[in-house]
């Protein structure tokens, strides 16, 4: 069989189009390396989750090598397996954003034109996307309602123009300490924002209610309310569906791909022919499954022949921090609201989106305030030293332990800023290791550039004052250089220069006729929000684009 369209990878990138081509009656297939689980799968294991590989590859099957660029201008190369270092975040059906806590936030009209509002930045490859907000705003709204986003449009001095005047469900049940949060942030002249969550209050789309477990970020949700591509999109498509299937080779003539080639679990190889191909299958992989995909029209990797594939990894730049509210500072009263099981600590700033700082006008971004997971493992793990970094035992360790979970709360902030994309952060495919199917890894060459830093810190020091105002004791914040690996970018970026893109304005290799990249590849720069809700979007706007092209194609 010859299908319309051709999937690989299944998560935030993948089923917009895998939803809305299927559903408007084209052949569509998707290849998922990962497994297919469903609600009932997902329980809070949290051993599972916290200790073991549940829905990671093993790193002696899958893994990564790392170059990280030291400070002193040398590299030190890392093996995965080695380290256990890993960079998976999500092998299953719908990906990652199974995973995802659902923090949704749009990113703003400055950020589709960081060149031109900030200015060249030293060192970064900054670059104005070849779309602005608007063209892209009717599908944040469509996502609203078909993904399901939750949440209340409050006024504040960066938010982003809307087409619908709020979200089109309800804001989740929130814990009391957010008032708590909401006067603090008042009396410092701040902006509090109601966080919007890709996750449904009641039951709808054919999905039910958030049951209030507290486990949403790196856990599946047991009720559907999560908005994962699985369960907002995949489950109501009419897409052919392989799980535990990795597609490791695209084939191609001088102009168009003409099939891919997969492996089975059983290592066995198969081929799939089709008329337009995407690949969605993570920014990471898809760079390089494209730079493994050599042939004589293409001898440095499909859609490569610019040397732009790969290049230009961006992530998240920012960090975390905390405070710990203790009983003895707190009326009985505030205890009880407190200690609330269940219920959401959904607060964003973005009062910092942009500054000015020694004269200097800088991109700013997100600080997002949550509850520290609920999982007691990590929970417990952080009491095992005492004040002066000895470990503990016995019964000291058991009374730091039971003090800490019933008579304290922790209330955490992850900062969200612009990483600027440069030479030394990219994807390469390593000679000497490779993978359980004979393939070469991805290599992931990381630098992070001094501006993410000075961005970050000033982010989290407007944190800490929120803290300190609702009264939280041992607050402290880590920001860092290192990248979280579920916020990962860049390799593909689009653009209408075919000399310094991979891909063009809709996604379409510059390249190839009938290769398209929809997953976070193709982001120039990230905006300093979390990206699923963009990648959403935009998958949903290609997916346009893809059917325009089917269209044209048969009329021919």
């Amino acid at each position: 069989m010859i299908y319309d369209v051709c999937i690989i990878g299944s998560g935030a990138g993948a089923a917009p189009v895998a939803h809305d081509l299927s559903n408007a009656g084209f052949k569509v297939i998707v290849l998922e390396k990962g497994p297919w689980y469903n609600e009932d799968d997902f329980t809070k294991d949290e051993v599972a989750v916290s200790r073991r590989n549940l829905y990671t590859p093993l790193l002696k099957d899958e893994q990564h090598v790392i170059n990280e660029r030291l400070e002193d201008g040398t590299t030190k190369r890392y093996v995965g397996s080695e380290y256990n270092w890993s960079f998976w975040n999500g092998s299953m059906v719908g990906g990652s954003s199974n995973l995802m806590s659902g923090y949704f936030h749009r990113m703003k009209p400055n950020d589709f034109k960081l060149r031109t509002v900030f200015g060249d930045i030293k060192g970064a490859n900054v670059a104005d996307w070849p779309i602005d907000y608007d063209l892209l705003e009717p599908y944040y709204d469509k996502v609203e309602k078909v993904v399901g986003v939750s949440g209340s449009v409050v006024k504040h001095p960066f938010a982003e123009p809307r087409s619908s005047k709020n979200f089109p469900y309800r804001r989740l049940e929130e814990n009391k300490v957010t008032r708590w949060f909401d006067i603090a942030c008042k009396n410092l002249g701040y902006h509090s924002i109601p966080t919007p969550r890709a996750i449904l209050p009641v039951d709808a789309l054919k999905r039910h209610a958030c049951s209030y477990s507290n486990f949403c970020g790196s856990y599946g949700c047991a009720t559907g309310a999560k908005g994962s591509a699985r369960a907002a999109l995949l489950n109501q498509c009419k897409a052919q569906i392989l799980s535990e299937v990795f597609v490791y080779k695209l084939e191609s003539n001088k102009t168009k791909i003409t099939g891919v080639y997969y492996y089975d679990k059983k290592f066995k190889s198969h081929y799939v022919a089709a008329a337009i191909f995407v690949v969605a299958a993570q920014a990471i992989e898809s760079s390089r499954l494209l730079l493994n995909s050599r042939n004589r029209y293409f001898p440095n990797g499909m859609a490569n022949n610019a040397g732009q594939v790969g290049k230009n990894l961006i992530f998240s730049a920012g960090g975390a921090g905390e405070g710990r509210f203790i009983f003895e500072s707190l009326s009985r009263q505030q205890q009880e609201e407190l200690m609330q099981p269940g219920l959401f600590f959904n607060r964003s700033l973005q009062d910092w989106y942009e500054y000015r700082e020694e004269g200097v006008k800088r991109k700013g971004g997100t600080i997002d305030f949550l509850f520290e997971h609920a999982n007691i493992i990590s929970r417990t793990t952080r009491q095992f030293y005492d004040d002066t970094g000895k470990i503990l035992w016995g019964v000291a360790l058991q009374d730091k332990i039971y003090k800490a979970v019933t008579a304290s709360r922790v209330l955490t902030f992850e900062v969200f800023n612009d990483w600027l994309p440069t030479d030394d952060c990219y994807v390469s495919v390593d000679d000497k290791v490779k993978d359980k199917y004979g393939i070469p890894v991805g290599v992931i060459h990381l630098n992070a550039h001094k501006d993410d830093l000075i961005v970050g810190e000033y982010l989290a020091k407007k944190a800490v004052t929120v803290l300190q105002k609702m009264g939280a004791v041992d607050i402290s914040y880590s920001i860092s250089s290192s990248p979280p690996p579920n916020l990962v970018a860049g390799g593909c970026r689009f653009g209408d220069d075919a000399n310094t893109s991979v891909l063009d304005v809709n996604c379409k290799a510059h390249e190839l006729e009938n290769l398209y990249v929809t997953d976070a590849s193709f982001m120039p720069t990230g905006g300093s929000v979390p990206y699923t809700w963009t990648i959403y979007a935009n998958a949903f706007r290609v997916a346009e684009a893809i059917h325009r092209h089917l269209k044209r194609a048969r009329v021919q």
